[in-house]
């Protein structure tokens, strides 16, 4: 990891601008949790980054990895196995191997929310972590939106006005040549009922590496 990346994580992992989400990552973690902000995972050398809601009570609370060992996670990484951003199709655990090849993975807001809801306040606060990672990735060129949350928050930080509404595959191309890329969020819910397919996450991570290069 660069001098970079690794200097914007230590500033995420000591955060403490947000009283409620202090509060609550501290709660939901329990005795064997984390219980602080989770920085991003993945390759530095990364072309596409994938940006969730929140990191996840059950998932990143817990492990300390942003999407590892909840569902949402298993649905993600399996997809970006199939489509060569990972070299296994499972995140559970911190040591369990998993690598990234030209792909990170982080969510806007980096504490679990109460009741999975962020608030507005709470994005904004998080959106100089996320200009700062981009910032200190580099390669970065594709960041593939996961629910329209995490599309807002990448759309404030290219400065898009106005900023188009998220749609599954929608792209938007910011000031820098940065893409925006919309994708439904691989929660339980969405895969659960078909609103998001694996044909459909696969398509989208095919479109990113397309975009990429």
């Amino acid at each position: 990891m660069t001098d970079e990346v690794s200097a914007v994580a230590r500033a995420i992992v000591s955060c403490t601008r947000c009283p409620r989400l202090v509060a609550w990552r501290t709660e939901t973690a329990g005795p064997a949790g984390v219980g602080s902000p989770v920085a991003g995972f993945g390759d530095p050398q990364a072309g596409v980054f994938l940006l969730g809601m929140a990191t996840a009570a059950a998932g990143g609370n817990c492990t300390g990895r942003a999407f590892t060992g909840n569902r949402s996670a298993r649905t993600l990484v399996a997809a970006l196995h199939r489509a060569g951003f990972a070299n296994q199709p499972t995140s559970e655990h911190v040591g369990d191997g998993l690598r990234l090849d030209r792909a990170w993975m982080a969510s806007a807001v980096r504490c679990p929310p109460p009741g999975n809801r962020p608030l507005a306040a709470e994005r904004d606060a998080c959106l100089g972590h996320l200009r700062a990672e981009l910032a200190a990735l580099g390669r970065v060129r594709v960041v593939v939106c996961l629910g329209v949350f995490a599309w807002d928050a990448a759309l404030r930080c290219v400065d898009a006005d106005p900023r188009p509404r998220f749609r599954h595959g929608r792209e938007h191309v910011g000031p820098d040549g940065l893409v925006v890329l919309g994708c439904y969020h691989p929660s339980p819910q969405n895969t659960a009922t078909g609103l998001l397919t694996p044909p459909m996450l696969d398509a989208v991570l095919h479109r990113a590496r397309e975009l990429m290069v």
